[in-house]
């Protein structure tokens, strides 16, 4: 594809000959020049815009065509230009990077972000601070606590004074930011482990002993995390980290609207718990990634008080229902969570590398507590000494930006808006043919397959055979393929076994995400007309192929 774009306006950004006054040059780097910095924000800003405007989703060059771009390992001798390098950015990377703004990119879970964090973002990078240590982020550390406090009280909603007293406490951790759902959910799982394994008069506790140390002493044969077949992979990657190991993950089946099967669950429980097996937590999921399926948290929630364990929800997608009056119903039992993860970057709107993980107990994170002699010294209220990361960005700037100048009635308008325009598009494969709703939506995410049209009957009447399916799957694969290298629309896919065809039958499904607030429904026939037309030559290249052999 090829796209009509303006070259960044050229700039000098250095009075200093940089093939013989290196020295200079680099200094001159450092030094606050407003001139010269303005004039690069002013070509950044250019290059922002053409890129930020567009409304295909990708040009058409593939990987392999661009890999030749980015083969050369050698470091320069000698500084670049600015302007020589910001030239290669442009035309290199930023030309042909996917447009994930686009109100046609509704496949995966990046989307616009709100005008404001890109100011913010700089500002960030600016002030530089490093929130590990209160020493590099003095009055951060006391803004991202408080930013915190708010998502605290969303999702659990305790009283005026146990915020007044907890917010800002030293000895208190209300929750901790992450730089994604991944370290969020790893983070809440290691305090559910140094917690059901932790320290006595008689044992050092999992931290100090390890595990093995700590199943002999509690007299446990091993230890679990439950969970539904649906989790994140991120858990796969808990496992491996807490020493458990894959084996240890036990997944228990979905149901037809993607829900752990209850039944199947307490039953789980009850045999680990004859075996004596430790369980370290009980997972539920508030909108999973394939889906957008929510599990009955509050029926989890009473199974793992009664076994008194650790409940985990990830709600690293769905945690913004909250906001909305119509659909926080849906996550009912998430204030009963021990732990709650939500990621930033999805449905609050805010950039890439902000997660959390939120904490019913004010306490438990001192159970992962480090400490070291020049920084998470003992007392302060360095963020450091209680999180899986150290040294990390003011990111919850934006988490907290966004909170005030979104709000709650902005954040119920995206979240309701969402869920509207994706029963739309539902309603419209529906309506045609060539398309099959292959599972109702919970919120904002789609899952469904084009049909061609030897097999539409067939699918009507329910007789589809397994090779049918197969077929229909290489299908979809390809067309799903080829709608992504074309650039103009695009829709993501994955593969789903809980449909109405049957437990464990793969079916190949396109996945929409319809959380970009610029896209509209006319966008959305868009994407499906784009389907159609591209199935069609499939077909007909298809027939031809047969017809020739």
């Amino acid at each position: 594809m090829s796209v009509e774009q303006t070259e960044p306006q050229s700039f000098n950004l250095s009075e200093f000959d940089v093939s013989t006054d290196i020295k200079a040059y680099v200094h001159s780097l450092f030094s606050v020049s407003v001139h010269e910095e303005k004039a690069m924000e002013q070509s950044i800003s250019e290059i922002s815009q053409d890129f930020l405007s567009a409304r295909y989703t990708s040009t058409n060059a593939g990987l392999t065509s661009l890999t030749s771009s980015f083969i050369d390992s050698q470091i320069p001798l000698k500084p670049l230009e600015l302007d020589h390098y910001l030239k290669f950015l442009y035309g290199t990377v930023v030309n042909h990077s996917n447009h994930t703004s686009s109100p046609r990119f509704i496949g995966h879970m990046t989307s616009a972000l709100p005008y404001f964090v890109r100011p913010l973002a700089k500002l960030i990078v600016a002030m530089n601070q490093n929130v590990v240590k209160t020493e590099t982020a003095k009055t951060l550390t006391l803004h991202e606590r408080q930013a915190l406090g708010m998502m605290h009280r969303l999702v659990y909603g305790f009283s005026e004074s146990f915020y007044q007293q907890h917010i800002q406490e030293n000895g208190s951790t209300l929750g901790i930011v992450t730089s994604g759902g991944t370290s969020a959910n790893i983070s809440a799982l290691w305090c559910a482990r140094n917690s059901v394994l932790g320290a006595t008069e008689e044992f050092a506790g999992v931290e100090k002993s390890g595990l093995a140390a700590a199943l002999k002493f509690y007299d446990y044969d091993r230890a679990v995390i439950i969970g539904s077949s649906l989790m994140h992979y991120s858990f796969d990657k808990a496992a491996d980290l807490l020493g458990i190991g894959a084996q240890g993950l036990i997944r228990i089946p979905a149901d037809h609207q993607n829900r752990i099967e209850l039944q199947t669950l307490r039953q789980t429980v009850a045999e680990c718990r004859r075996r004596n097996i430790c369980i370290i937590a009980i997972v539920g999921i508030a909108g999973t990634t394939d889906s957008g399926g929510i599990d009955s948290l509050k029926e989890i929630a009473d199974i793992a008080q009664a076994a008194n364990t650790h409940f985990h929800v990830d709600a690293a997608w769905g945690g913004p229902l909250l906001f909305s009056k119509q659909h926080a119903k849906k996550l009912v039992g998430i204030a009963q969570a021990d732990s709650v993860t939500i990621d930033g970057h999805k449905q609050l709107y805010l950039p890439m590398g902000l997660g959390m993980v939120l904490l019913q107990n004010p306490h438990l994170a001192n159970v992962i507590q480090k400490r070291a002699t020049y920084t998470a010294r003992d007392g302060s209220g360095d963020l450091g000494r209680r999180s899986l990361e150290g040294s990390r960005p003011a990111s919850a700037l934006c988490l907290h930006a966004g909170l005030n100048l979104i709000g709650v009635e902005g954040y119920e308008v995206l979240v309701d808006e969402g869920v509207r325009k994706t029963q739309y598009m539902a309603n419209h494969i529906l309506s045609h043919p060539e398309f099959e709703l292959l599972a109702e939506p919970e919120m904002n995410i789609l899952l469904y397959r084009y049909l061609p049209s030897r097999w539409r009957s067939l699918a009507a009447l329910g007789k589809l055979t397994q090779a049918d399916n197969n077929a229909i799957n290489l299908f979809n694969q390809q067309l799903q393929k080829f709608q992504r290298q074309i650039g103009q629309t695009f829709i993501s896919r994955t593969v789903t076994k809980t449909t109405a065809y049957g437990k464990g039958l793969a079916i190949t499904a396109l996945r929409a995400v319809i959380a970009n607030p610029c896209t509209t429904e006319s966008d959305i026939e868009d994407v499906l007309n784009d389907q159609i037309q591209i199935a069609l030559e499939l077909e007909q290249s298809l027939l031809k192929e047969q017809s020739a052999s």
